[in-house]
């Protein structure tokens, strides 16, 4: 057994030389289509739920948990996968995560009963969380420099444009019945993509690990996953199942449990101990209240294509095929933007991310004129979606971009599970909230109710929803402003970058 062990160990050195040169360009890109591919799966499965649900004939909370079991692993493990990247070694994490995630992907697309289905989903979610906390980390220690800038740019559009693009894609797939397999191919795409990451990731990611000596926060875990878990569950589940009272005695136990949390982590800080999240990452410059804006700016991108896609599926009647196609034009821009923002003088960037939240406000205001009676808006609605893509870009991008940048490399893989949990939770948010409001507008009809009468009923909800909307993005640019005002009153402190692309 010794011998074989060490021949396997022989090999593997053999096919993975840790003194292998580091090519930047590459990691980037294996990182970023294994984020995109993480993300697209949050989105690309809601429009087939209904292919699903015929298929495998789910009751409606099993597909419920088939939709969100993804999203509630992918929250709650976020941090945990952070801190084990650092204690194992991102690259290991990376591509355990991948190797997890695909397996899940192929259990899914072959999967007979929606018990299967939904367990697998979780599996999904679990891998998505091991592997995207190390995306960060990654980048940080192969780039530096405007190099640096440039990746951190396309890692915040792969974020929110993994989503919009789920949309589009998952409506392709279903209308495009590949082989006959229906809803199916909507996992089983993740299948090659994930094995030539692995493939590919194994002789090309640098080994390395984060700051030496730290370990997992056990009590810290103990508290922090219930604590999200009392706040993700109910709001995925809560609408679907008439609001049960369970989930609210959940989230009122969520406060107390974060509070705990919040003391243990000080009493690991104070030993000397390695909390699980760090306090340094909330002390940054401006981090604090840009969290709270990119929470604000998720909660919109969440609600409004939440309720928007309710609206053209339901309300309008809109196809699969058709419904993904009109979130096209939001997908082009947010990308356009995000890829661009940076060729604009740096004295605007600041502005600019005020000027997003203004727009996505702007945007939701002109839709709801153009819903509210009813129609389909014509070429004014792509037009104003195109409008609502480049605002959430603009405010998304360069927000994200600075918190990020602002991040010591060895705190990488912990403001990546601190940030994106936050980005998670606000779509969950928005999710649950907006799409609370349209439903409760819309859904209160006698059954006899004619298709018109839903139809004006769809579309007032919808108005009211995305004035609701609009609401919170001025919020989103007030927060901006005050943390563009407390960028510039504070000095920011110099911080010591460790590059250990070859350790």
């Amino acid at each position: 057994m010794t011998n074989i062990l060490t021949r396997g160990a022989q090999i593997r050195t053999a096919l993975i030389p840790e003194d292998r040169p580091v090519r930047p360009g590459l990691v980037l890109a294996i990182v970023l289509v294994g984020q995109f591919m993480a993300v697209l799966d949050a989105s690309i499965v809601n429009v087939a739920a209904p292919s699903i649900h015929a298929s495998l004939h789910a009751s409606g909370a099993s597909l419920q948990l088939i939709v969100a079991g993804y999203t509630i692993t992918y929250a709650v493990l976020l941090v945990t996968g952070a801190r084990l990247g650092d204690i194992l070694g991102h690259r290991r994490m990376f591509l355990a995560g991948v190797v997890a995630f695909t397996l899940a992907s192929l259990g899914c697309g072959v999967a007979t009963t929606s018990g299967a289905l939904t367990g697998l989903r979780f599996v999904q979610g679990a891998g998505a969380a091991l592997l995207i906390p190390q995306v960060l980390s990654l980048i940080q220690r192969t780039h530096t420099g405007p190099a640096r800038v440039r990746a951190m740019a396309r890692y915040a559009a792969v974020i929110a444009g993994g989503a919009v693009v789920g949309q589009v894609a998952g409506g392709l797939l279903i209308s495009a019945n590949l082989f006959g397999w229906d809803w199916r191919p909507v996992f089983l795409v993740n299948v090659p993509i994930g094995a030539v990451l692995v493939g590919v990731g194994m002789r090309a990611l640098p080994h390395g690990k984060g700051e030496p000596g730290r370990t997992l926060d056990l009590g810290g875990l103990a508290l922090l996953t219930p604590a999200v878990l009392a706040v993700v569950l109910p709001l995925v589940l809560g609408q679907p199942e008439n609001w049960p009272t369970w989930g609210w005695i959940a989230m009122a136990a969520s406060v107390p449990l974060i509070g705990a949390f919040v003391l243990a982590e000080r009493r690991v800080s104070a030993r000397g101990g390695t909390p699980l999240i760090p306090g340094r990452v909330m002390t940054l410059p401006g981090v604090t209240v840009a969290i709270a804006a990119l929470f604000a700016v998720m909660v919109c991108f969440g609600g409004f294509f939440f309720a928007f896609a309710l609206h053209l599926q339901d309300g309008l009647g809109d196809s699969a095929l058709r419904a993904g196609l009109t979130f096209a034009p939001s997908a082009a821009t947010f990308g356009l933007v995000s890829l661009n923002w940076r060729r604009l003088p740096a004295a605007t960037h600041s502005a600019l991310i005020v000027v997003g939240f203004v727009l996505v406000a702007i945007s939701m205001g002109l839709m709801a004129a153009l819903l509210h009676s009813g129609g389909s808006g014509g070429v004014a609605l792509y037009l104003t979606a195109a409008l609502t893509g480049a605002g959430m870009a603009a405010a998304f991008s360069p927000l994200m971009t600075r918190v990020l940048l602002r991040v010591p490399v060895e705190l990488a893989a912990d403001a990546t599970g601190v940030v994106v949990t936050v980005n998670q939770l606000g779509i969950v948010v928005g999710v649950a909230t907006f799409g609370t409001l349209y439903l409760n507008l819309a859904g209160h009809l006698p059954a006899h109710a004619s298709a018109l009468t839903f139809r004006h009923a769809s579309a007032h909800a919808e108005a009211v929803t995305l004035l609701a909307l609009g609401a919170l993005a001025v919020v989103g640019a007030v927060l901006a402003a005050i943390h563009v005002a407390e960028r510039r009153g504070r000095r920011p402190r110099p911080i010591q970058h460790r590059h250990t692309a070859h350790t």
